[in-house]
């Protein structure tokens, strides 16, 4: 199907929502789109669509050619045009600074002021000729070694040790990746702990695997593969870390493992959802009205609410949950121990597989950290055909052999091969950008050597 004949038209009617938002926003923004209607029927409720809308065009088109603009059928199912978002206005936050320049003392001391400091009151007494540096050095670095949280000693068959040496394939060694304590961030300390946590709770925030047979009988898994893409759309436009996304999906799997859903407010699920996502991971969470705006008013402010209520007694408020993205971080800094290729390349490229991933009803039957290090084995393969993806110091931090990705690896191979083919094109698009590095246009090998899979 064409880009053109995807790309459809949008109501043309007041941004009345916008009046809600700051007035500086409301002067330059377009009019936001809805999805498209999953049934083509009118709703019950009014004659606005109760089911997914798509966005416009970000190619301005005429009113004839919004109005020949229509999805198109296939076998029974409706295939949705692309949802396209306008661009987001937003006003440049006013960062207060205060210039801060060091002015150089007497004697070749530097200070903020030249009243706070003096070179004089620093000076040596005139009894110590010298100053140990190496001394004052060994003082330093004691004393950061012992800024730990605990003092267990590690017991000596830890997986996590932080002492032990990995055994390459090119017969060198290196030490684990948590040797830089330098960096808080990385929490060294304590990440092994932190990973071996989120393993063991990736089983009790997993969703049921078979709930569109068992539960749901209004919707199926292209409705929901259509919901996640425009959420794709949603979540890029409003510049959303990645973890907002997985947790949304997250959220809308887990509601419909236990709760029959409508296709008519399948769309007020998904907004809800990453609303409770935002409000979760984002530092500047959209607003409710944002949310309704984007559907083209589908919704009211209540019934997003209300939705939002009901997702959170259900999930009974466990709003942290193990997703891919989680896993990622950690198998992305393994691999970039000993990888060759650009590390941005293929942190980019990993994450391009893990998304796609997200649109497919049938990877829910893999744990998050199995389709994490599968998008890592794929990824390396991709880089580097020639070359055995899989080492022992991937197989020592994610803690599966190759053997144990062979079926989710195929799987993530055919989406990849077949993603130019889809017409759920968000990811592909988004990944085929300058700052992706062009991922979505990499070359994927048509099959995968076994021999690859051998331990």
């Amino acid at each position: 199907m064409s880009t053109q004949n995807r790309r459809s038209s949008f109501s043309s009617s007041t941004t009345s929502s916008l009046a809600k938002r700051n007035a500086t926003a409301m002067v330059s923004s377009k009019k936001r789109p809805p999805l498209t209607n999953l049934t083509n029927t009118v709703a019950p409720r009014n004659s606005s669509s109760s089911s997914l809308v798509a966005c416009p065009s970000k190619v301005a088109k005429t009113k004839k050619e919004v109005k020949s603009a229509a999805p198109t059928t296939t076998s029974g199912a409706v295939v949705f045009p692309k949802a396209c978002l306008p661009e987001r206005n937003e006003a440049p936050a006013s960062v207060n600074t205060v210039p801060v320049s060091p002015c150089k003392s007497d004697d070749m001391s530097v200070s903020m002021d030249e009243t706070v400091s003096s070179c004089d009151s620093f000076k040596s007494p005139d009894n110590i000729e010298y100053v140990d540096v190496a001394a004052i050095d060994s003082i330093g670095r004691k004393t950061f070694n012992n800024l730990n949280i605990s003092d267990v000693i590690e017991p000596a068959g830890n997986i996590c040790s932080r002492d032990i040496f990995v055994e390459l394939e090119k017969g060198g060694k290196f030490v684990n990746v948590d040797n830089n304590y330098s960096d808080p961030q990385l929490c060294a300390s304590f990440a092994c702990d932190i990973y071996k946590h989120l393993r063991a709770s990736e089983t009790k925030k997993r969703p049921s695997m078979d709930f569109m047979e068992k539960i749901q009988k209004d919707i199926n898994p292209s409705m929901r593969a259509i919901l996640i893409d425009w959420l794709v759309e949603v979540a890029e436009e409003y510049r959303l870390v990645p973890d907002t996304l997985y947790l949304t999906v997250n959220y809308i799997d887990r509601y419909l493992s236990g709760n029959v859903m409508s296709r008519q407010r399948l769309q007020l699920l998904g907004v809800a959802s990453m609303m409770i996502a935002s409000k979760y991971e984002e530092i500047c969470a959209p607003q409710v009205e944002e949310f309704c705006y984007i559907t083209d008013n589908t919704y009211f402010k209540e019934e997003v609410l209300q939705m939002e209520s009901a997702v959170l007694n259900f999930l009974k408020f466990e709003m942290t949950a193990p997703t891919v993205k989680c896993f990622l971080r950690r198998f992305v800094r393994a691999s970039q121990g000993v990888d060759e290729v650009p590390s941005l390349q293929l942190e980019c490229l990993t994450n391009y597989i893990a998304e796609l991933s997200l649109l497919e009803y049938s990877m829910l039957c893999y744990a998050p950290s199995l389709v994490a290090a599968s998008a890592i084995f794929l990824a390396k393969f991709m880089l580097s055909p020639s070359k055995k993806p899989w080492n022992s110091t991937l197989q020592h931090y994610t803690l599966y052999q190759s053997s144990d990705l062979c079926a989710c690896v195929k799987d993530l191979h055919s989406l990849c091969c077949n993603s130019h083919n889809s017409n759920l094109p968000a990811v592909r698009e988004k990944y085929s950008q300058h700052k992706y590095k062009y991922v979505a246009k990499k070359y994927c090998p048509p099959s995968i050597p076994p021999e690859y899979f051998q331990n």
